[in-house]
């Protein structure tokens, strides 16, 4: 067994927002249909995982509904609700496309500009900071942690468990009900596994 800690990563399926592009933060919206058959196949990825002999010694959801149904459909219904697992606040640019506000302001970019009224992409990459401090301390002589989370938000987390800080999470792109995983390559925080 590894003897330093592994974090795997599960974005929600898909909702309705997030088929239309709209910024889905804090609004408590449920799977659509194909959201929730996407959360059954990232559980029959992660069954194929644990059949080979991986087990989560921790299990971590964010609060929103998207989030705790996808770790139910895919085989978690016990994961512990997390507070700062939950997306990014978006404020102003709550429900929004973010083409429409490309449309006003070509230049926009939320890794750039942030969101009027809502977290600071540093707010953000506290609370991502926090979660890694966590698993990093709980598994700390090895094993394994899943976060059912959000794509803005684990893509920020991404960046944090590397170290590159939370504004370089707009390199990891990740679809609804992805699978990923965060390692090692020997010492150096590493990517595993991105998007299964």
């Amino acid at each position: 067994m590894n003897d330093l800690p592994r974090l795997w990563l599960v974005r929600h399926g898909e909702t309705e927002w997030s088929r239309s592009g709209q910024y889905t933060g804090l609004t408590d919206l449920p799977l659509t249909p194909h959201g929730e058959t996407q959360a059954r196949k990232a559980g029959e990825t992660l069954a194929t995982v644990r059949d080979a002999g991986t087990e989560f010694s921790l299990v971590m959801s964010s609060p929103l509904r998207r989030a705790r149904h996808t770790a139910e459909l895919a085989g978690f219904p016990d994961a512990e609700l997390v507070d700062d697992a939950h997306e990014w606040d978006y404020g102003e640019y709550e429900g929004i496309r973010s083409a429409d506000i490309r449309a006003k302001d070509p230049g926009y970019l939320i890794w750039d500009q942030g969101v009027p009224g809502g977290e600071t992409i540093e707010q953000v990459g506290a609370r991502a900071e926090r979660i890694v401090q966590r698993v990093r301390t709980e598994l700390a002589e090895g094993g394994n942690a899943i976060l059912f989370s959000h794509g803005h938000f684990s893509r920020i987390l991404a960046a944090t468990w590397l170290g590159l800080g939370a504004r370089q999470g707009r390199h990891f792109l990740l679809g609804t009900a992805e699978v990923c995983r965060l390692g090692w390559d020997k010492k150096t925080p590493a990517v595993e596994a991105w998007g299964l």
